[in-house]
């Protein structure tokens, strides 16, 4: 198949892309060599980025996957997240239906639930606390719309709760907490990981291979449909530290730091999700627990690098 990925050079984009070569698809990304570059790629990249691409130089597609976004909760310039994350989305999904694609997957996210009570199920409460989420979830209620009156497409959107894995290095600060404590972890005890006062906070983490599966499976999907991608599980900070030291084999467990919270309400103090309608929908489980995660990511090579 001829495939479109969006955010191919980016950290969830880059191990779809990776996958999808090797099971021999023809593809086109998005994307930027500031982020990373994809071992002998030899297909079509359109830069520097999503957001003002060429979209008649994506000719006909049989699949989108759309990760590019503006992902930083952060950023509070509501006009600009809205403009990348909804307004070219919107343009995107239009072109390419118009040149014939009928099967599109994108990322959504667990924040659009904010601090709605857990397990977060699909047609819960919705709190978003930024404009990531306020996007993300305008987008999931815009891509529903349309396909309930285009029968002939099937629009998936998956909501990622915390992702890490192998890719991520880019990113900076705004990796996975799992890298970001392995490595306070590992410059040791002096300045050991600092959490948010107490380290009871509780947050659901996906590895990143069972994300590339749930695009993957979201590819064969019967009808459109908004579905949560986790674990159906929760780790304190406290309980990723200790598991964290486990797998990094340090002589002497190394404590965290707890400092306050500076941000207030505007905060997911635990993340959650109901898994059942990801099963029933697109036949997604995860393969990876958090434990079995942390240990794939340090063999990789590339937690701590």
């Amino acid at each position: 198949m001829r495939i479109l990925v969006t955010g191919g050079t980016g950290f969830i984009g880059s191990n779809l892309t990776k996958r999808l070569l090797e099971d021999g698809h023809e593809i086109i990304i998005t994307g930027h060599d500031a982020e990373q570059r994809i071992p002998d790629f030899k297909g079509k990249i359109l830069q520097p980025s999503f957001i003002g691409i060429d979209c008649d130089a994506i000719g006909n597609v049989d699949v989108v996957y759309h990760q590019a976004a503006i992902n930083d909760t952060q950023n509070m310039d509501k006009e600009e997240i809205w403009r990348a994350n909804v307004l070219s989305s919107k343009e995107l999904f239009r072109r390419v239906i118009d040149t014939g694609c009928r099967r599109i997957v994108y990322a959504s996210s667990t924040a659009v639930y904010g601090d709605a009570p857990v397990p977060f199920h699909e047609d819960g409460p919705k709190h978003p606390l930024n404009p990531y989420a306020e996007s993300k979830l305008a987008l999931d209620e815009w891509a529903m719309d349309y396909a309930r009156t285009h029968k002939d497409i099937t629009i998936v959107g998956l909501r990622y709760p915390n992702v890490y894995g192998p890719g991520e290095a880019h990113k900076g600060k705004r990796a996975s907490m799992v890298r970001q404590l392995a490595r306070q972890i590992m410059d040791g005890p002096g300045d050991g990981p600092k959490l948010f006062e107490w380290g009871e906070q509780e947050r659901e983490y996906a590895y990143v291979d069972d994300i590339v599966r749930a695009n993957l499976a979201a590819t064969h999907a019967q009808q459109s449909c908004v579905v949560n991608i986790g674990t159906g599980s929760s780790i304190s900070f406290n309980a990723l530290v200790a598991r964290l030291n486990d797998a990094l084999g340090v002589k002497f467990p190394i404590k965290p730091q707890y400092i306050k919270n500076p941000h207030g309400t505007n905060y997911q103090a635990h993340t959650l999700c109901d898994m059942r309608l990801a099963k029933e929908k697109i036949g997604f489980e995860a393969s990876f627990d958090i434990s079995r995660g942390i240990i794939a990511y340090h063999n990789s090579g590339t937690l701590l690098d």
